[in-house]
């Protein structure tokens, strides 16, 4: 028996309250061609759960996943080796929950390894303190702009065209809603990021500056340069890493001058996992920690003068007046969390700067065989393990091609651009330690048949 507790008054007085003719209004921003008029076409009403399983296995057989071919995918999800040992540590009893617990001090365990993960992060980054997560990267990047505009005053941010689009539009996604003013502008496929055209859209009414290091073209920005720009505005810096292994060789977006870095956790602990859960990370000057969103674990003393662990701050609207929350989006990631912290720990500093050497080795053996196929252009001039390509044809036309090849060559820049007849030829290519001398001799190969 269904349990249906309002009648047709409550739903008409619901709807009145909030200004509503109709439910159907309720999903005016929905459009038209997303929405059904009945049943998923194509599906049968019913299965067996035997029937059910059978085909889905046969529609994942039709898949060509990362460890079953050459891959060179990146734009912001990316290959590396996760040691065995993570999966198992993440499925003990006193470890798996998704949750920073809602009666923390009965779960020291969970509420230890956020405290280690905090400073993981935060060494990572460079700041005074980070979060015990986000959601993901993208939430995380507007987290950061919403939160610099509470401590400026300001409702305007200006975002590098070397910000991951799907990062941009979470953004105007969300200041639609807020009244907040994004300046954003598309990349263009040359060597050198927009660091002066940034820079010069600073002004006094600017609450935030974002850059993404290395940008989604994989270049570096000047983050110095421009964390100084901002500053001297009044304006805070937000630098989004969509790539943490980076930071085992590039130097930290905090000693640059950043007030705020956010990113996404992916790459260490969590794999692909065809697109999520994934893990937003966030660290801050400890000046603005209270306007951090998010929970932040602390560790303490107990009645006993033993050390224990407690959520010392949780600006979230379930444990705060909803009016006083820094954000109502900011569950956090505490298995990916976890994850995440485990690869760190198994890695150290050293083995976090030799998986980055690897990844940066690789890439740079990647776009030097690249470099010798007739009609490929190789644009950056500096890189960490991921750089544009332009080719001869479209890209999009091309990696289909090449996946039919059973080669994995990269993200087409038409993909994320779409209706951007400037970035049609553009191609992103990643490499990490994962990939293999074999790897980079077959996409050549592929690459040099699918353009001939």
């Amino acid at each position: 028996m269904r349990y249906l507790p309002l009648n047709d008054a409550d739903r008409a007085a619901m709807l009145e309250s909030v200004g509503a003719g109709s439910i159907e209004d309720l999903f005016v921003d929905v459009p038209a061609e997303a929405r059904l008029a009945g049943p998923v076409p194509g599906l049968p009403m019913h299965a067996s759960e035997m029937a059910v399983e059978r085909h889905m296995a046969r529609l994942s057989g039709e898949s060509l996943t990362a460890g079953e071919a050459p891959f060179f995918l990146g734009a912001g999800a990316y290959r590396h080796h996760v040691p065995a040992s993570v999966d198992h540590l993440i499925q003990r009893g006193e470890f798996l929950t998704a949750y920073t617990p809602y009666q923390p001090e009965i779960a020291q365990g969970t509420l230890q390894v956020l405290f280690e993960f905090q400073t993981q992060v935060a060494r990572l980054f460079g700041t005074d303190v980070a979060n015990a997560s986000l959601y993901d990267g993208s939430t995380a990047c507007w987290e950061a702009i919403t939160m610099a505009g509470r401590v400026t005053k300001r409702k305007k941010a200006v975002l590098s065209g070397g910000v991951h689009p799907h990062y941009v539009e979470t953004a105007r996604t969300m200041a639609k809603f807020t009244g907040d003013t994004l300046v954003t502008r598309q990349p263009e496929l040359v060597a050198a990021s927009d660091d002066d055209a940034v820079i010069a859209d600073i002004d006094g009414e600017t609450a935030c500056v974002v850059v993404q290091y290395p940008d989604v073209l994989g270049r570096i920005p000047d983050v110095a340069r421009i964390a100084q720009a901002a500053q001297a505005k009044g304006a805070l810096l937000i630098v989004v890493v969509t790539e943490p292994v980076a930071l085992g060789l590039l130097e930290s977006p905090g000693a640059l001058g950043a007030d705020i870095v956010v990113g996404e956790g992916q790459s260490l602990g969590v794999g692909l996992q065809f697109g999520g859960p994934y893990l937003g990370l966030f660290g801050c000057r400890e000046k603005y920690v209270r306007q951090m969103p998010g929970r932040l674990c602390g560790e303490t003393l107990d009645a006993d003068g033993k050390r224990g662990f407690v959520l010392t701050l949780s600006t979230r609207e379930q444990h705060i007046r909803r009016e006083k929350a820094t954000s109502n989006i900011c569950t956090n990631s505490g298995l990916c969390a976890l994850a995440f912290s485990i690869h760190m720990t198994l890695l150290g500093g050293k083995g976090l700067e030799k998986m980055a050497k690897l990844s940066r080795i690789r890439a740079a053996q990647t776009a030097q065989a690249l470099a010798k196929v007739p009609g490929v252009k190789i644009v950056n001039d500096s890189y960490f393990n991921e750089f544009a390509v332009v080719l001869p044809k479209d890209a999009r036309t091309v990696v289909r091609a090449l996946a039919d090849k059973g080669v994995l060559g990269g993200v087409s820049l038409g993909r994320l651009y779409p209706g951007a007849e400037a970035l049609s030829g553009g191609l992103l290519v990643t490499a990490t330690e994962c990939t293999t001398a074999d790897d980079i001799a077959a996409l050549v190969s592929a690459l040099e048949e699918v353009l001939a």
